[in-house]
């Protein structure tokens, strides 16, 4: 099984969401597919619209009812079936589904130590059981990471958390970021892509500052998925999703 986490940076481009498709198409011929949908850039474009400032602590964007509405409504209906139909359109039987449906993913709160996240969540249980059917009926899903605990009150989760999640509760051959960085970069003036690294690779690379800025969240996440379990993980951009980006195994 392949877990694919697909940011929402490019989602609003109809080139890019086509070819995304018919590349997830092709590697869904060879092994079963779960795509995990971000969508943190439409997210933000309809709080402009309402008005509703950003706050972000940790780099995680903090929840309160209002974004918690509009954060459901973009994650598990706009970007969720937007990549349904795309998905769909390239062949696949895909089912657009988020955390909350069947439970599918259990969170609770977030806590920080910064501050308070609001209605931010972290998983805790995956109904492994409920993919697997999914998967076995020839379908493929596409979760948005909005989720909900017990009571069924719902969080906001990072969608490179809940891939993580995800592909370790299912045990995931491989686990990819797709973004809009090739991978980690050894230098930025000669966009060389560093073709795999270890966790303690990794570790030494953001200690002498060669892995930086944005690209911090997405190493960690990768890193964190291998630590967790998966066999292996990737950062990548479309291009590259068939061999390319940046390799992340155990030690």
């Amino acid at each position: 099984m392949r877990v694919i986490k697909i940011s929402g940076h490019d989602l609003d481009n109809p080139a890019f969401l086509s070819d995304f498709a018919a590349a997830v198409a092709k590697i869904a011929a060879a092994e079963p597919v779960v795509i995990i949908n971000g969508g943190g850039k439409s997210i933000k474009q309809l709080q402009d619209v309402f008005g509703i400032p950003e706050e972000k602590i940790d780099g995680l964007r903090v929840t309160n009812a209002q974004s918690l509405w509009i954060t459901e409504m973009v994650m598990s209906a706009a970007v969720n079936k937007l990549l349904v139909r795309a998905l769909r359109k390239a062949g696949l039987d895909a089912l657009g589904v988020s955390g909350v449906d069947g439970q599918l993913l259990k969170a609770r709160k977030k806590v920080a130590i910064q501050g308070d996240l609001g209605f931010v969540g972290e998983i805790i249980g995956v109904r492994v059981e409920l993919l697997r059917q999914m998967l076995d009926w020839g379908l493929t899903p596409v979760i948005s990471p909005v989720s909900a605990d017990e009571k069924q009150q719902q969080y906001n989760v990072n969608a490179d958390e809940a891939a993580t999640a995800v592909a370790a509760a299912a045990a995931a051959e491989q686990l990819d970021f797709v973004s809009n960085v090739p991978g980690v970069l050894r230098d930025l003036n000669d966009n060389q892509v560093i073709p795999a690294l270890t966790p303690a690779e990794v570790d030494a690379l953001l200690a002498d500052g060669t892995i930086n800025g944005g690209m911090v969240p997405k190493v960690k996440a990768a890193v964190g998925a291998v630590t967790a379990g998966v066999q292996q993980a990737r950062i990548v951009n479309l291009e590259g999703i068939q061999n390319g980006g940046t390799l992340f195994k155990g030690s």
